[in-house]
Formats: C-alpha cells, structure tokens, sequence
C-alpha cells in the first residue's frame, strides 16, 4: 500500500502498455449478483446492505480467521483470473500492438501467480513516502494486511524488475520507460 502501483500502472497506459488492474476487476465483482449473494450466503445480509457490497464488513469477516480469507480468496481470484485471462486475449486478437499487456496484482508473489507473466515490476517506496500515501487516500497500513504481505525488500528480490517510486511521477514514468523499452528487445 502507498507504493504507487496504482500511478504506475497509469503511467505504463501513457507509455503505450495495455492495463488492466485486479483491484478494478475486484471491484466490479463486488457489484455483480455472484459474488454479492456468495458474500452473503456465507455472512449474512450484513455485508450487503441495500443489495450493494460493504467492502469494510467483508474485510472485517474476512480477516476475522484463516478459513473466512481463503474461503473468500477462493472465490474471488478464480473470478479474476478468469477476467484477466479474457483480458488478456482481447489484447492479443484486437490487431493494436500495444509496447506490453500489464496487469497490476497487489499480491502477486503471495498468491504464487508470479509465474503466469513473462515478466514482473515491483514497484517500491521508502516507508515514510509509502504512510503518507496510504494516508493522504484515508488508508492506514493496516496490520492484518501488511502481515499478509511480503517486504518490499523480498519482493524486489522476486521481480523480474524494480522501479522505485520516491520521487516525482516524471522520474516514475522515466523508469517505466525504460523498463518498457527492455521488455520490447
């Protein structure tokens, strides 16, 4: 959280790359009947009140125990992999070249997907930048989910790439940009 995937990602759109976010995908799932009445056979009205989903109370089930995450973490990734998966080959069969196919996976290496992609970007900050972040958009780093999380340190050390996001959003799309330019050789 408060690394800049999400500037990332909108800066590798600018640079020429096809994207995709899972964090989006998750969310129009969220909005759809069959997640939303998963949801609430397995916690009860709650979670969606007036027929939409209450992310906050689906988060507070959720990392209540072990079994509520992977119950919801099984239904929820299959559903976005198979998103992306259509995705994916949208991009292929459309006839545009975009410079690459990107799709942002906040825990990518948690989940052990990393192996689905030619390639990966970890995107980093130091830990002051990263709080301020997360706060300026109303978000703590909230100890359940940081938990959850790999360092930065470990995922550097897994990526295919690293850019570090310490600076301005000019110098984050500078390194992109070069990132891009290697994938493209």
């Amino acid at each position: 959280m408060g690394a800049g995937k999400s500037t990332a990602l909108a800066a590798l759109e600018r640079l020429g790359a096809a994207v995709i976010s899972s964090d989006a995908v998750v969310h129009e799932l969220y909005a759809g009947e069959l997640l939303r009445d998963a949801l609430v056979g397995r916690w009860g009205r709650e979670v969606a009140p007036n027929g939409m989903v209450d992310r906050a109370a689906v988060a507070e089930r959720a990392f209540a125990s072990v079994d509520d995450r992977a119950w919801l973490e099984g239904m929820v990734w299959p559903l976005v992999g198979a998103r992306v998966a259509g995705w994916l080959e949208q991009v292929r069969t459309s006839g545009d070249t975009p410079r690459a196919a990107v799709v942002e996976v906040p825990l990518l290496f948690e989940a052990g997907m990393e192996g689905l992609y030619d390639a990966t970007i970890a995107v980093v900050a130091d830990e002051a930048a990263r709080q301020r972040r997360a706060a300026g958009r109303g978000h703590a780093l909230a100890d359940e989910r940081g938990e959850r999380q790999l360092s930065q340190a470990e995922k550097a050390r897994r990526a295919t790439f690293v850019v570090r996001n310490d600076g301005t959003e000019r110098d984050l799309e500078r390194e992109l940009s070069a990132v891009l330019a290697k994938l493209g050789r």
